[in-house]
């Protein structure tokens, strides 16, 4: 072959590639379309790791091993962590209330997650502990609850039950189908 037919065919193969990408014009919504048709999601981040801060003050650490955003989705948008989750709230007073769970998911209208497996929550000042499989948040109103079995664990009690709503620290609660020994202080 000679230098000449040589050059003639890598420019042939130099305009086919340039053609084939000038031609693939897909739109960014396209493309969200297009995760949203497969229910793929449209960002995955490993090892999250997030500080939040009000006024240069720490209220909220997070952390979790896997991440699933599905903001693309047009009438319910949420984020999935299928590894689970670790939370840490602040309060102003440095008080911490601590949430573990394997598994979460978190709906961005409604600012309600589900939390499953394993769930655990601790309230580190008052020496509260709540311990279910399922626990849903509403972070609007600060407050959990949940209709599978629970344990809370208190510096005096243990109590057991079915069905569990709380304040986000724990120190109102309802107790549906309790059992279990309560001191009860009469003043």
């Amino acid at each position: 072959m000679t230098n000449s037919f040589k050059n003639i065919i890598k420019s042939i193969a130099v305009i086919s590639l340039t053609a084939m990408l000038f031609s693939c014009g897909n739109d960014i919504q396209e493309v969200r379309d297009f995760l949203v048709d497969k229910n793929l999601p449209i960002g995955v981040a490993e090892n999250v790791y997030n500080i939040h801060t009000d006024s240069g003050r720490v209220d909220l650490k997070f952390t979790a091993p896997l991440l699933y955003d599905f903001s693309n989705r047009k009438k319910h948008p949420y984020s999935e962590f299928p590894e689970g989750v670790r939370i840490v709230t602040i309060d102003k007073n440095n008080d911490s209330i601590v949430i573990v769970g394997k598994y979460a998911i978190s709906y961005t209208n409604t600012s309600i997650s589900e939390i499953k497996g394993k769930v655990v929550i601790k309230n580190i000042k008052d020496q509260k502990k709540l311990k279910t499989e399922q626990l849903f948040w509403d972070q609007k109103t600060k407050y959990f609850y949940t209709e599978k079995a629970f344990t809370l664990y208190t510096a005096t009690d243990t109590i057991y039950g079915i069905g569990f709503d709380a304040s986000e620290d724990l120190t109102v609660f309802s107790a549906k189908r309790n059992r279990g020994n309560i001191f009860i202080n009469e003043n």
